[in-house]
């Protein structure tokens, strides 16, 4: 609640964007997978040739993340986002008509400039500016609704074209984009507290606890990436990113190559998105209670036990504890990294510092499948998987250095210094 008992502007903030995300990442992302088929089928190209427009998507996404970061922090979110909406609505009806494969990926780049606009980054860089002591309340509400984006928009796509074709599943996607998003980023979004004559948290401006309403610790984005442990941090969560992608795109035919049936293991990938939500509500508000660093690492060593149980315990014993570990620290990486950045450097300069780590994960996602493609051809997919339980387990390493349990007391250092 804000002040006199009115709910505190951030709140509808939070819960706005829930919504946005969930939709946004629904028809832009998860939807894709289902038209790979139908558009196989009717238009004559490999599996290859269209998945490749998705890896060039998110290839210019995370290019653009840096300049989108720098514009967010001197101007806000809700032009970006709003005409980040209004394009990706454009361009998804463009994909419903396209016919040549050049057509196809030029779309697909102009895709990734809308997904740099809408997705996570820019609704972090608002939970950073809005939010203090209750950001993981924030951030978790945020990441628990946006992850029911696949659960629903999967089944929701697959019904469209089933009935309708593709073409016209397309065309149905881009009216709930552009009613689901467009109004909320046009009229919802705000971009600082103070704009409002609110603080962060909804706190009175007479509070007697001065701790609690004082500004927040920020640094400029140049200083931070002049800090070592910026650059542990990008280290530690591109490698768990890095095991982490290669493992949900390569994890059915691993599955399939150990004997199992294609549908169960469908099913069991399936889970693994269930499962992330739980991981979001348990591991996210304990950023609170406990070390930020400590968290990331216990997030991070979900994964490497995962894989270690995968590849010792056979059966379906091995494998449910693999997608109930696993699912948990995978759902929890996003929001985790979002506020061990916010929590180090503070959010006035959040979106420009944030932007850097996350061209870095971009990358990281798509050369991921590739990298994981090529060691099968070495030693097929037991080796694979060796090779992801050691990155898995580095990921770990990095996060725990000393310099990130001094956290706040690094931002003061580090701005005194500017």
């Amino acid at each position: 609640m804000g002040s006199r008992g009115r709910v505190f502007y951030g709140w509808k903030l939070v819960i706005g964007l829930s919504w946005t995300e969930l939709i946004s990442w629904g028809v832009l992302y998860y939807a894709f997978s289902v038209f790979i088929t139908p558009m196989r089928k009717q238009l004559g190209w490999s599996t290859a040739e269209i998945t490749g427009a998705l890896s060039a998507g998110l290839l210019v996404a995370g290019t653009a993340a840096i300049p989108v970061g720098r514009w967010v922090d001197r101007h806000g979110t809700r032009w970006l986002m709003t005409i980040g909406s209004c394009l990706a609505v454009g361009l998804v009806v463009a994909w419903s008509r396209v016919s040549a494969l050049g057509a196809f990926y030029l779309v697909w780049i102009g895709v990734g400039l809308a997904m740099s606009a809408v997705l996570y980054e820019p609704a972090f860089a608002v939970i950073a500016v809005w939010f203090r002591r209750r950001r993981d309340r924030a951030l978790t509400i945020l990441t628990f609704v946006a992850g029911l984006a696949s659960v629903i928009f999967l089944p929701l796509t697959n019904w469209l074209v089933e009935v309708y074709g593709w073409r016209t599943a397309l065309d149905a996607l881009a009216i709930i984009l552009a009613v689901g998003t467009i109004p909320v980023h046009a009229l919802l979004l705000r971009h600082r507290p103070a704009d409002a004559g609110l603080l962060p948290d909804g706190d009175n401006h007479d509070q007697p606890d001065i701790a609690a309403s004082k500004p927040e610790s920020s640094i400029p984005a140049r200083e931070a990436l002049r800090d070592e442990t910026f650059w542990w941090i990008t280290t530690g969560f591109v490698l768990a990113i890095l095991a982490a992608t290669a493992i949900t795109v390569h994890l059915v035919p691993y599955l399939i190559s150990r004997g199992y049936s294609s549908g169960y293991a469908a099913s069991m990938a399936g889970l693994v998105g269930i499962f992330a939500l739980p991981g979001r509500l348990i591991f996210t508000p304990l950023g609170s209670r406990w070390p930020r660093h400590l968290v990331t690492g216990a997030i991070f060593a979900c994964q490497m036990l995962a894989l270690l149980i995968l590849l010792l315990v056979h059966g379906t014993i091995g494998v449910l504890l693999f997608v109930l570990l696993f699912g948990a620290g995978f759902g929890a990486i996003t929001p985790a990294r979002a506020a061990l950045v916010a929590e180090r450097y503070g959010p006035d300069h959040y979106a420009s510092i944030n932007s850097v780590l996350a061209c870095f994960l971009t990358g990281a996602k798509a050369i991921a499948p590739v990298g994981a493609g090529l060691i099968f051809s070495l030693g097929g997919y037991h080796l694979v998987f060796i090779v992801l339980l050691f990155i898995a387990g580095a990921a770990i390493i990095p996060i725990q250095l000393p310099s990130l349990g001094r956290r706040q007391e690094s931002v003061g250092e580090l701005a005194a210094n500017d």
